[in-house]
């Protein structure tokens, strides 16, 4: 269950900001009308409350592992939204990140 609430958490914080960075990016880049970029504060603001939602405390890990998933979900969402095709490098780079997350989230503790 703790595995699922971190995946589920994490695919929410991605969403929020990443979400909320492109409907920015719309309003300055593409010249879409300003709410846009409302939106995508208000969506930054609720990734802040999401990632707060973790059961790990530490704030750091969390940040830094979150770094990795960030990585994996731009790329899903240049594919998805923007007709981006990732290299074979981006993938293997993705993949070096996933494990990275894994590593920093779900290593055990007190071995330091």
């Amino acid at each position: 269950m703790h595995l699922l609430r971190v995946t589920v958490l994490f695919m929410l914080a991605a969403i929020a900001e990443i979400g909320g960075a492109w409907l920015v990016w719309q309003a300055v880049h593409e010249s879409r009308p300003w709410w846009f970029a409302g939106l995508g504060v208000m969506a930054l603001g609720v990734y802040g409350f999401v990632a707060s939602l973790q059961p790990d405390a530490d704030f750091g890990r969390v940040l830094a592992a979150y770094g990795g998933v960030f990585i994996i979900g731009s790329l899903a969402w240049g594919m998805l939204v923007d007709g981006f095709r990732p290299t074979l490098w981006d993938w293997v780079g993705a993949a070096i990140c996933l494990a990275g997350v894994s590593v920093i989230m779900f290593a055990p503790r007190g071995l330091d």
